[in-house]
């Protein structure tokens, strides 16, 4: 097969250190990992060997936009400097694991929090990785998955071949034995993900042999498959970069056991297990392994970032580049629209596509608020963390029952008896009256979330317990007035239930009455949760000290 004829070209990124800043920029390193946040306006680069000709753990952001480096001043506690580790991407929050210090390989895990640059150290339970250097990390959902790697046991190395998930939401390692034809043991390798699957290209074995296999593991049915590729073969490789753009892994550098560095691309094509060779114009990087890179889409639309690196004379790079390749990830989405799906699995899918374009809105639906802090910061479930030191989390310990789910809504006009709220469910907007009830109506059963909440400890830094989503919220209704228990007659109604999480601390605050000539509506952030289990006609709120129904004359159906 010829080399694939692409639009495809190479640019070198010539950027420049922060004003006021000295060494602005991670300098010659490899072995390191970078990692784009924000819809790739920031890259994250931490750790690797290079400068001073010594292991790091600094942090360095380059700003995608103004195109310059800088490096934060970092919170809590920092890894240990190391090198050949994994650093997996989940919302804004990077997941450091294992590497090596020079001396002994590491499994140690830690979190980088890149919405306040603080470093958490986090206590997980569970059967987890021996320390490990040059293993694969991926993650699916809220699943950490670390593969293979190389190990030491005196003054032996060890290959592996393991498999083992972190439940980031729990943080409990497991050790999984799949089934099907796994992967050979071997480091140097590299693991993405796409939709529900992992994927293993390459590496080196225990034998000192380079690999250009592709397993695939099912993470959903947790089955290894070896793919039989067709198309222009990867030559055999370890110290490659892979970077996943839809549905294709681009593949870069590397060495071979001639001792050879690549300076090639290729193009893996998931669907249809097919290689192409990449013929990118212009003047791209040199051949290198240990090398760095991510993906800057979707705000730079299919542009692909590789930097550092170590060159043939084993000297650490300092260089980056930019491949545009021409892609878009709209192709993917276009094929699944010309699935045969149902109006109501468009209308979800459609749904879906609206809340991931609108991420203001999607902040604020749930989350942790922080004292002086308006941003509400929800990309994984960790809703308090410490300065420094380890921090220990008992994130299993409540959970929302099953068909309940959160929304916000927002209260316009305080009313005599009760309130006007607005509130958008599934893209669909919900105008209503929250109006107060008999104090007798309240009813908490065994399962009421308000129950599960009363022993929770409100220990959290800036006075927030781990689990409470609404401190503010409490706080804000209760200093409402109590003017009106009456209950409003309200025409065309479509009740929904709610219910706002309690704040054991809000309780022993006195209601202080509202200034009878305030005149301008209100306008009061309160997180609810929908109850999809109760018929929307036959429900009522539940909120501390003031029982509330909402009314509304949109038809909203909470299951979908």
């Amino acid at each position: 097969m010829n080399v694939l004829s692409t639009t495809m070209r190479w640019e070198k990124v010539q950027h420049q250190q922060e004003p006021k800043v000295e060494n602005g920029g991670p300098g010659m390193r490899w072995g390191h990992t970078c990692n784009a946040v924000g819809g790739g306006k920031r890259l994250y680069v931490f750790g690797g060997y290079g400068r001073d000709h010594g292991h790091t753990n600094q942090v360095h952001v380059y700003d995608t936009v103004g195109m310059f480096w800088n490096e934060p001043v970092m919170k809590g506690m920092p890894p240990c400097p190391r090198d050949s580790h994994s650093c997996t991407t989940l919302g804004a929050h990077l997941f450091v694991f294992g590497g090596t210090d020079g001396s002994r390989p590491l499994n140690d895990l830690y979190i980088l929090d890149t919405s306040s640059n603080t470093w958490i150290f986090p206590t997980v339970r569970g059967d987890g990785p021996e320390p490990r250097e040059g293993h694969s990390a991926a993650i699916i959902g809220r699943r950490l998955f670390i593969f293979g790697g190389c190990g030491k046991s005196g003054d032996e190395e060890i290959y592996y071949d393991d498999l083992y998930i972190l439940n980031t939401e729990t943080f409990v390692w497991k050790r999984v034995v799949p089934s099907g034809t796994p992967p050979t043991k071997r480091n140097s390798h590299t693991c993405s993900s796409w939709r529900n699957k992992i994927i293993v290209i390459g590496g080196e074995d225990a034998y000192d042999y380079y690999l250009s296999d592709v397993h695939v593991l099912d993470c959903d049915t947790l089955v290894w498959c070896k793919l039989n590729t067709t198309g222009q073969l990867l030559p055999p490789r370890g110290g490659h970069t892979t970077i996943s753009f839809g549905k294709n892994l681009f593949v870069f550098g590397g060495f071979s056991d001639e001792q050879n560095l690549y300076d090639d691309v290729y193009m893996f094509d998931i669907e249809n297990s097919t290689w192409a060779k990449i013929a990118a114009i212009g003047e791209g990087p040199s051949g290198r392994f240990s090398m760095a890179g991510d993906t800057l889409d979707p705000l730079m639309g299919g542009v692909l970032v590789f930097m550092g690196g170590c060159n043939k004379n084993l000297e650490p790079l300092d260089d980056m580049y930019y491949l545009y390749t021409g892609l878009s990830r709209e192709n993917e989405h276009d094929e699944r629209r010309g699935e045969k799906l149902s109006l109501r699995k468009q209308l979800k899918l459609k749904c879906r596509e609206q809340l991931a374009g609108n991420p203001a809105y999607e902040r604020n639906s749930f989350g942790v608020q922080r004292e002086q802090d308006t941003t509400v910061y929800q990309p994984m479930p960790i809703s308090s963390y410490m300065p420094s030191g380890r921090q220990t989390f008992y994130l299993n310990e409540y959970q929302k029952p099953l068909g309940k789910r959160t929304f916000q809504a927002k209260i316009t006009k305080n009313l005599s008896n009760g309130y006007s709220i607005e509130t958008i469910i599934d893209g669909k907007p919900l105008r209503g009256l929250l109006f107060s009830n008999k104090p007798s109506s309240i009813r908490m059963g065994a399962g009421d979330p308000i129950r599960k909440m009363e022993p929770v400890k409100n220990d959290g830094p800036n006075g927030l317990g781990a689990h409470n989503s609404s401190v503010e919220t409490d706080k804000a209704l209760q200093d409402q007035s109590d003017a009106s228990r009456n209950k409003a007659e309200v025409p065309a109604a479509h009740a929904v239930s709610a219910s706002a999480t309690k704040d054991p601390a809000a309780e022993l605050s006195k209601p202080q009455e509202q200034d009878p000539g305030q005149s301008e509506p209100m306008a009061l952030d309160i997180n609810m949760e929908i109850d999809a289990s109760n018929h929307p006609s036959s429900s009522s709120a539940e909120i501390p000290n003031e029982n509330a129904s909402i009314v509304g004359g949109d038809q909203i159906n909470p299951s979908n």
